[in-house]
């Protein structure tokens, strides 16, 4: 691999960085009451719990809740990723990007 076609592909890697950082990806559970937003580079962006699933005497539901969309929100964003990077690495797995 030539110095020229190295630069290429480490400013396709840079775009795709930069585009995953840009998607949103959305994950509900318990019939919406738990919304979870993260990022192509699994960074949570954003979580929403709805009020009627606030409930003091049963907080283990809530944290079920909140584990099961933040694992499934990255899983997610980690196979956007994968698939993403994976055409411009032609499947090596380079360390720190997926």
């Amino acid at each position: 691999m030539n110095r020229n076609m190295i630069q290429q592909l480490q400013a396709r890697l840079a775009k795709a960085q930069e585009d995953l950082g840009n998607m949103n990806i959305e994950v509900a559970c318990g019939g919406g009451a738990v919304k979870v937003v993260v990022d192509g580079q699994q960074k949570i962006k954003s979580i929403k719990i709805a009020k009627e699933v606030v409930n003091p005497e049963d907080v283990e539901m809530l944290e079920d809740l909140v584990l099961t969309a933040v694992t499934e929100a990255i899983t997610k964003s980690q196979e956007a990723a994968s698939k993403q990077l994976g055409g411009l690495t032609g499947g090596f797995k380079i360390p720190g990007l997926m």
